[in-house]
């Protein structure tokens, strides 16, 4: 089974100096049909405007996966945390029993564009971590390079989830394959470009929901940047 859950579909919110599409329920934006799929919470796609950002507040129990696609993403937080989060980098914050952090863009003139990622996790009231790694274009070229898992295989960033996201970069004759367990759900977020996911065309901002499925198949890239999640049913 596979459900495609178009760009505009989405919730949207617009603050002024951020502007947000919400692929699930969040903050005032509530759908009974979209409350999550499988152990996965949150996708937001955010842009910050320049000199603008999230004040600090608080998170508990939760895998927070930021990806940033263009500027530049400011981290501080009540571990004692300051980073940037460049493109290119995945940053997972554990909330664990308690956090508070911060978001901003500090640059004058660039908007930052990120995906923020909730999962939930496996075990709760752990000691809040921080973990930041960096994936080269090349690593994830025509190819899906594993960057968050369990056990933190292939130097991905480790979760404390039951979950694996993949990024991938996808362009002309190049594709990809990723057996799948159908007793597990698999989801498909296009970042940009345009793609086949198991023959359906997506366009950027579009998802497929996957399950039931043993395979996934992407080709026919247009500039396409992917991220692929295998969840818990």
């Amino acid at each position: 089974m596979m459900q495609i859950r178009r760009s505009g579909a989405r919730g949207y919110a617009d603050h002024g100096w951020l502007k947000s599409f919400h692929s699930f329920s969040f903050a005032e934006y509530f759908d009974p049909a979209w409350m999550g799929w499988g152990n996965l919470r949150v996708i937001n796609e955010d842009r910050i405007a320049p000199g603008t950002g999230f004040g600090t507040h608080g998170h508990r129990d939760m895998e927070i996966i930021s990806y940033v696609l263009s500027g530049n993403l400011a981290h501080k937080d009540s571990m004692g945390n300051v980073k940037g989060i460049p493109p290119g980098d995945v940053q997972r914050m554990s909330a664990g029993s308690g956090v508070r952090h911060s978001e901003f863009n500090h640059a004058p003139d660039q908007t930052t564009h990120f995906l923020q990622i909730w999962i939930e996790p496996n075990v709760k009231g752990i000691d809040p971590g921080y973990e930041q790694n960096s994936f080269s274009e090349t690593e994830k070229r025509g190819q899906l390079r594993l960057v968050a898992s369990p056990d933190g295989a292939r130097g991905s960033v480790s979760i404390h989830a039951d979950a694996a996201l993949y990024a991938g970069l996808f362009n002309g004759s190049e594709s990809a394959e990723l057996a799948l367990d159908p007793k597990r759900k698999a989801y498909v977020h296009l970042v940009r470009g345009a793609l086949d996911v198991n023959g359906q065309r997506l366009q950027a901002g579009d998802a497929a929901l996957i399950a039931e499925a043993e395979r996934l198949t992407l080709a026919r890239g247009d500039d396409a940047e992917v991220l692929v999640f295998d969840l818990v049913a």
